[in-house]
């Protein structure tokens, strides 16, 4: 299977504000792959990274 089909572009998901610190806030981790998401830490519930989102909506779209 090729990989490099399901990738996304590498972009900055979260802007950096002009005076704000360069890492950002500290990021929550993606539940299943523990990539670093675009949610911050303190968000409830289960955060998911873009990539994860996007697979798991196709499998919720494909479920009928």
């Amino acid at each position: 299977m090729d990989e490099s089909y399901c990738e996304t572009p590498g972009t900055s998901p979260v802007p950096v504000v002009s005076g704000a610190a360069p890492s950002g806030p500290p990021y929550a981790e993606c539940v299943l792959c523990r990539e670093t998401t675009e949610y911050p830490e303190s968000v409830k519930g289960i955060t998911l990274c873009p990539v994860c989102e996007w697979q798991e909506a196709q499998r919720t779209a494909c479920s009928g």
